[in-house]
């Protein structure tokens, strides 16, 4: 018996450490390092056509921003952003904290970071705001997009 649950643990050791070593793929964590500057610099311009190269556009997909609860499909994620957001600004700075975690699995991604707004609104308020993003990327046609996203603000 106790050679049995030895056989197992060491089992169960070696397969809990493969996943954790496909996620650390050589260059994952600098590709989607500067997939997420890319990301921050095409938001913070204040046009959604910027960051629209980084989202798949299947009209079935999830996304889900700070206001409102949900959008279906890049096309109104898009026009919701501009409506909610970009039609109330100057200008804005997104900028991405270090926390960057990146876990793969073969042609599907998933990232996790914090970052923080900086905006200046029309109305001449400003806005600061710590942000959390997690995404899920799929590599398609050699390219990494993003099929779903979660934007959220912690409540204050």
């Amino acid at each position: 018996m106790i050679k049995t649950i030895g056989a197992l643990w060491l089992i169960l050791s070696v397969c809990e450490t493969l996943p954790a070593a496909e996620s650390k793929k050589s260059g994952d964590t600098a590709e989607f390092k500067d997939l997420i500057r890319q990301y921050y610099e095409a938001w913070s311009s204040g046009s959604p056509e910027n960051p629209a190269r980084l989202y798949a556009k299947d009209s079935n997909l999830v996304f889900y921003d700070v206001a409102p609860l949900k959008y279906n499909g890049w096309d109104e994620y898009k026009q919701g952003v501009q409506k909610y957001l970009f039609d109330n600004m100057v200008s804005a700075t997104l900028t991405p904290k270090d926390d960057l975690v990146v876990t793969r699995r073969g042609n599907v991604a998933w990232t996790t970071v914090t970052g923080h707004l900086s905006a200046k609104m029309k109305d001449g308020k400003g806005l600061e705001a710590d942000t959390r993003q997690t995404a899920i990327w799929e590599k398609r046609g050699g390219k990494w997009l993003i099929v779903h996203e979660h934007v959220s603000v912690p409540m204050q």
